[in-house]
């Protein structure tokens, strides 16, 4: 009897140290959890806001070079004032903290070009210059040049004199290099890229565009090796207007390709139609974000000429202009192998698919797909090209015109 109790008091003292064992380890695996997940946060904010830090990105640095020229007297601009003197301009945070795109002054990644003005010159002599060396060099002869070249000198003469100084031609001269920069200036008049506003050498400012990127969440690359390529799809997918709001945009970007194929100052092509380029307004107007790889195609078939190489992909610039190699002469083709079209109905796809209306899904995603099998130059196919452009665009807004959102 006795030995029994002594085996049930160990029995029970047993159950009370499992018990006791089993809490500690819940206690202890839920403190590891929370743990985890207060470093994992605390190091998600870390990382978004040190990736936009302004001194990652060398915009003090930046600032003190372009002002320092600016009191020299070697460059000037509407916007120098505000910048140097007035302090009501300062550099914010940056778009990205990578090597290649960060905020710093542009004359580093601009090639040195022994034709600028020398001295101070009138307007017309100034117009002359900037349409032989320049302005043609970039966009070709097809473009209505001295139109483009007017508007040109308007910006140019900052201080409205009527003459251009030698500071106010050497900060155009090199704005004028920049890819972005001659886009905003043949687009000035659409909705499509932000509003202008001003420049200092050759930084150049534009109204700031409150929502970017066009869709897609940014997370740290840690995380990104674990996610799998269609989970992260749909993550993209999470945080977007509604679907006419969507309509809009996507129908702004496809009026974006038609304004830069055969436009008044020639045809441009999207090398990079990534969500990240695009953003958009509070009344949903698509805007571009950042225009370096939307380039001219005279100055892009030029380069792509020059070009050696042994395989189709060594012909490639940016992500997504691809031409081919012409192994008898080991030079790259100078046409593109996909239109503009096909790439933006490529970036479009799954924004636009994602909550489109039963009644015309099946529809928009066939026509999306037509778009995206579209190959050559645009030129090459222009009636096609031009069809599925008009067929899409009244597809979405037969859809929205009846609602607010058009």
């Amino acid at each position: 009897m006795n030995q029994l109790h002594c085996h049930q008091s160990i029995l029970f003292i047993l159950q009370r140290v499992t018990v006791i064992f089993i809490i500690f380890s819940y206690l202890h695996m839920k403190y590891l959890f929370f743990s985890w997940l207060a470093v994992f946060v605390g190091s998600w904010i870390v990382y978004v806001e040190y990736s936009s830090y302004t001194e990652l990105c060398r915009g003090h640095d930046c600032k003190n070079s372009i002002c320092d020229k600016y009191r020299k007297g070697v460059i000037d601009g509407s916007a120098c004032s505000s910048l140097c003197e007035k302090g009501t301009l300062y550099l914010g945070k940056c778009f990205s903290s990578k090597p290649n795109s960060q905020v710093r002054p542009a004359m580093e990644e601009v090639p040195n070009y022994d034709l600028g003005p020398t001295k101070g010159t009138s307007v017309e002599k100034f117009k002359e210059m900037i349409l032989v060396f320049s302005l043609q060099a970039k966009v070709g002869d097809q473009a209505n040049l001295p139109d483009l070249a007017t508007v040109v000198l308007s910006i140019a003469d900052a201080n409205k004199d009527g003459h251009i100084s030698l500071p106010e031609a050497r900060s155009m001269w090199a704005l004028l290099q920049l890819n972005e920069f001659l886009l905003a200036l043949v687009l000035q008049d659409r909705e499509h890229t932000p509003k202008l506003l001003g420049f200092c050498g050759d930084l150049y400012v534009v109204e700031k565009v409150p929502y970017s990127p066009l869709y897609g969440i940014s997370l740290p690359w840690v995380i990104e090796l674990w996610i799998p390529a269609g989970l992260r799809r749909s993550m993209d997918q999470w945080f977007t207007p509604s679907w006419p709001r969507k309509a809009k945009i996507s129908i702004a970007l496809l009026e974006l390709v038609e304004d830069i194929f055969h436009g008044t100052f020639g045809s441009f092509l999207m090398c990079d139609v990534s969500a990240t380029n695009f953003g958009y307004n509070d009344r949903h107007d698509l805007k571009v974000l950042d225009a370096r790889y939307i380039v001219p195609e005279a100055s892009f078939q030029e380069g792509m000429r020059e070009r050696r190489c042994d395989v189709d992909e060594d012909c490639l610039y940016g992500v997504d202009c691809h031409t081919s190699c012409d192994l008898t002469k080991h030079r790259c083709t100078p046409e593109v192998t996909r239109p503009n079209l096909a790439k933006a109905c490529s970036a479009l796809k799954d924004y636009i698919l994602r909550g489109a209306p039963s009644d015309m899904s099946e529809e928009l995603e066939k026509q999306l797909y037509a778009c995206i099998a579209l190959k050559g130059s645009a030129e090459q196919m222009e009636i096609e090209h031009s069809l599925i452009l008009n067929n899409l665009k009244t597809l979405l807004w037969k859809k929205i015109s009846h609602t607010k959102d058009s």
